[in-house]
């Protein structure tokens, strides 16, 4: 597809920068995040002092964090205490609350997402089933062209 943009940890501006590896942090729900990776990640831990851990770490230190916590037999992922199945509308919501939030509060995401324009945003690296993956490419990459919807064209985003 000629005009896509692949999503990527160490590509540079812009698609490097919506990565959810980048370090942008934000707060859900009275609780502080340090990057998205790292609420992705923690939602996989049930005890909520690991996932309060997790949620501090950004990058490959919080992929690594979460790939110790093993939810795919159960289907389950935890938020504040709360258990949540993966494939549930409940954890979709839960997706749909933290892009917002993280959107509302990183003018780096928001300026990233208008440098790309009307480009369609792909993520190669991801998977698509979500029974392996806590976060499908096409979960993530339509949440952000949602977003980017949102960004009123000549607004600065800085």
């Amino acid at each position: 597809m000629s005009n896509s943009l692949d999503i990527k940890a160490k590509a540079p501006f812009p698609a490097g920068w919506l990565s959810n590896f980048a370090a942008y942090p934000f707060v859900m729900d009275g609780v502080a995040c340090a990057s998205m990776e790292g609420f992705l990640q923690s939602l996989k831990a049930e005890d909520r002092e690991e996932q309060r851990r997790i949620r501090g770490l950004v990058g490959a230190e919080a992929q690594d964090a979460g790939r110790r916590h093993d939810w795919t037999a159960s289907g389950l992922l935890w938020w504040q205490g709360v258990a949540i199945d993966r494939l549930s509308g409940e954890y979709q919501a839960l997706l749909d609350r933290a892009y917002e939030a993280l959107f509302e509060q990183s003018p780096k995401l928001r300026r990233a997402l208008a440098a790309t324009g009307a480009a369609e945003l792909v993520h190669r690296a991801g998977k698509s089933d979500p029974c392996e993956t806590i976060l499908t490419e096409a979960e993530f990459c339509a949440r952000l062209m949602a977003l980017r919807q949102r960004l009123v064209p000549g607004k600065p985003t800085t």
